[in-house]
């Protein structure tokens, strides 16, 4: 369900301004108004408790003149807090006999939450969200960006049959099924980090070349992979501002998010 990359990173810089919301639920509303579109932001692991989410969603608010929602994926119980394990920020730190034992713990602690918050589970909880967000505030095309767990719901999500994203942007993905890719029927775009158990290079390679092979299919859909050096798992969501390389990759995949959701949102 999870990885031993998730399990790291670090805090931004300032203090959420948009709400709470009754359901558990956060909202970045662009005080213009605008229902043309909106934006789901899908968190990794620890959930909303962590404020990047909350911060990131203000500043895409902001860069896309539209309202963008942070659900509860996990019902209000995130399985694992930040604070339970921590990890190196740079590609090439070896983790040691310890790490991964204090990662098999954690997991075996946190595994009842994890189960109630399983992929299938929080999936449709995500699905539910959109569905009334839609029928309450009126958009018209809803865009999801997914970071680690919330990668795979994004992932998942794109395939779903009647469709419920126009498009969707992913970095760093927890687990994913290949057979999933046939069934997507919107725009990707994926954020790559150097290094990441959870998506190595070789399951990356195969995606790409899945949906290139779908290029010349009846059902094409667009798609682009950008890779950010001197980076790992966690890197667009809690990054480490102080290396360079991090702070590059944040930034790039956080534009790359924009652009696309511009482009085909």
């Amino acid at each position: 369900m999870s990885c031993p990359d998730c399990f790291k990173g670090a805090l931004l810089p300032g203090e959420p301004k948009g709400t709470i919301n009754k359901d558990g639920s956060y909202l970045a509303a662009y005080p213009e108004g605008n229902l043309d579109r909106t934006v789901v932001l899908l968190t990794d692991i620890f959930g909303l408790p962590v404020k990047n989410c909350k911060l990131m969603a203000d500043e895409f608010s902001q860069s896309l003149g539209c309202d963008v929602w942070v659900p509860d994926m996990f019902a209000g119980i995130p399985p694992v807090s930040l604070s339970q394990v921590t990890l190196p920020d740079q590609p090439g730190t070896k983790k040691t006999f310890w790490d991964r034992v204090k990662f098999i713990f954690t997991m075996l602690k946190c595994l009842p939450w994890f189960w109630r918050s399983r992929p299938a589970v929080a999936q449709q909880r995500v699905d539910d969200f959109i569905t009334k967000i839609k029928a309450e505030q009126g958009y018209k095309k809803v865009g999801a960006v997914g970071y680690c767990y919330g990668g795979t719901i994004a992932f998942r999500l794109a395939a779903n049959r009647p469709k419920v994203l126009d498009a969707m942007v992913i970095a760093h993905p927890g687990p994913i099924s290949l057979d999933y890719l046939k069934a997507i029927s919107v725009p990707s775009s994926w954020a790559c980090a150097e290094e990441d158990d959870s998506f190595p290079k070789e399951k990356r390679l195969k995606v790409e070349a899945i949906l290139e092979q779908r290029k010349d299919s009846k059902d094409p859909v667009p798609y682009e992979f950008k890779d950010y050096n001197g980076t790992v798992h966690g890197f667009a969501t809690r990054p480490n501002l102080t290396i360079p390389e991090v702070k590059a990759g944040y930034e790039g995949a956080f534009n790359q998010a924009v652009e696309w959701f511009k482009r085909y949102l």
